[in-house]
């Protein structure tokens, strides 16, 4: 649930940078608003959904250093042991939190970038519409 609730917090940040008009004027309040809902959005999707998975694994799925996942010697390939050491069911819940960090940072950078480029798209949309002819038609660029 709490991943969930980190996805609609980002989803909500893109629906308002689509409505938003690029270069309107921010106010003191509205700054300090973003300010707070971006640091809440930061502590929610670096801390607690790390945390709550972390939770559940050890607590729920009981991925502890004593549950292995593969022994050493527990398959064999041309007479040498797979695998040549021991993974155990703590090793792969440490592997998917590094996966969601990195999920939430690729994330957090990709709407960054995208908020910074809001003028840019702008620019392309007010590009491909015309002004009306004087028939009141709209106007439609030749050759693409």
């Amino acid at each position: 649930m709490s991943f969930l609730v980190a996805i609609a917090g980002m989803a909500g940040v893109m629906l308002y940078g689509r409505r938003r008009p690029v270069g309107a004027p921010l106010t003191w309040g509205e700054a300090l608003a973003a300010a707070v809902f971006s640091f809440a959005l930061m502590f929610w999707a670096y801390g607690v959904v790390p945390h709550q998975w972390l939770q559940w694994a050890n607590n729920e799925l009981r991925w502890t250093p004593s549950k292995k996942l593969a022994t050493v010697g527990q398959w064999e390939l041309f007479n040498a042991p797979l695998p040549p050491f021991t993974i155990d069911f703590e090793k792969l819940r440490d592997v998917v939190v590094v996966g969601i960090y990195g999920l939430f940072l690729t994330a957090h950078v990709a709407m960054w970038a995208l908020w910074q480029d809001r003028s840019k798209r702008a620019d392309k949309r007010a590009q491909r519409e015309l002004a009306p002819s004087t028939y009141g038609r709209p106007l439609v660029k030749q050759g693409g």
